[in-house]
């Protein structure tokens, strides 16, 4: 049976790092490749000590290692760490990178699928679905790319379902696992490149998806949101919805329209129509075969792997 490899730059709290390392270890990980991105981090300690789990600090002596200074951005930062990351894999066979607030799910096993991909397949592409605000246990599905796309778009978020490809707010190309291997190979955040070329026999990989719980509460998408607008998921220089066929806007604009035009209350009308989790955008997910019912279960896997700590 395949083995199989996470990695992740991250930056959040203890707790979060323990629950996202629980469910990928319960889920079939061999390997953990953490990086703190806070070098100082409490959370160390409890990664250190687990068998299954290797975790650097991202501090300066790290950096130098990798080459120099400290990358600003941090897409780059995950980036340069996602390629040390496959340059040490070697006890897997396949690694892929994603981040905290996202969670491998298969209905049967991870290693299963990527154990059924043929033989030439290098890459193999998981797609998100996104958690929609409150319980946690609900999630929009993926909506598949092609000339309908943007009628269920346009169905599902009536006023601001123009400016979303698929009705996400975040990524929608999710992450990728790559076979390992391969020297030379480098990985970005969303893609592998060999050489030049970038995701060479690249598959989907089936019965697996990525939860990606982009936002827990209003609360928790407005402690994010400033971030966000300047220098992550809804920053400028992101272009608007793929499915826009002339000139629209972007996220970024869209935001900050809404902000100047309605102030916290437009943001809120966006919030709810968009990702809180209502009967009405259940009931419209659930009519276009969209709405997942999922219990990540997190606190239970806490407990189970890292019996300690606790929320």
């Amino acid at each position: 049976m395949a083995t199989w490899g996470l990695c992740a730059t991250i930056l959040a709290h203890p707790i979060d790092v323990l629950r996202f390392a629980a469910h990928h270890l319960e889920a079939g990980a061999h390997r953990l490749y953490l990086y703190l991105d806070d070098p100082g981090a409490q959370v160390f300690a409890p990664l250190k000590a687990h068998s299954k789990i290797r975790v650097t600090r991202c501090d300066h002596a790290h950096w130098e290692r990798l080459g120099g200074a400290q990358p600003k951005k941090h897409q780059v930062r995950q980036s340069r760490n996602a390629t040390h990351a496959y340059s040490r894999a070697g006890d897997v066979d396949w690694l892929a990178h994603i981040d905290v607030d996202e969670f491998l799910l298969s209905s049967t096993s991870i290693a299963a699928a990527l154990d059924a991909l043929p033989a030439p397949a290098q890459c193999a592409r998981v797609r998100p679905m996104e958690q929609l605000a409150g319980s946690g246990t609900h999630f929009k599905a993926f909506v598949p790319t092609g000339p309908g796309r943007a009628a269920i778009t346009a169905r599902l978020y009536p006023t601001f379902g123009t400016y979303l490809t698929g009705g996400f707010l975040s990524h929608v190309a999710g992450k990728i696992f790559c076979r390992t291997g391969h020297p030379g190979r480098s990985l970005r955040i969303h893609n592998m490149f060999d050489g030049d070329t970038m995701n060479a026999g690249e598959v989907l990989l089936d019965g697996v998806d990525l939860a990606h719980c982009h936002a827990k509460t209003w609360e928790d998408w407005q402690r994010a949101y400033h971030y966000r607008l300047q220098k992550g998921s809804y920053r400028a220089d992101l272009p608007p919805a793929r499915h826009q066929t002339g000139a629209g806007l972007s996220l970024h604009a869209l935001f900050k329209f809404i902000e100047d035009n309605e102030g916290l209350d437009g943001l809120r009308r966006f919030f709810d129509e968009v990702v809180a989790d209502t009967p009405d955008l259940r009931a419209r997910l659930a009519h276009e075969g969209l709405l997942r019912r999922v219990n990540l279960n997190l606190d239970a896997k806490l407990a189970r792997h890292f019996p300690h700590f606790s929320a």
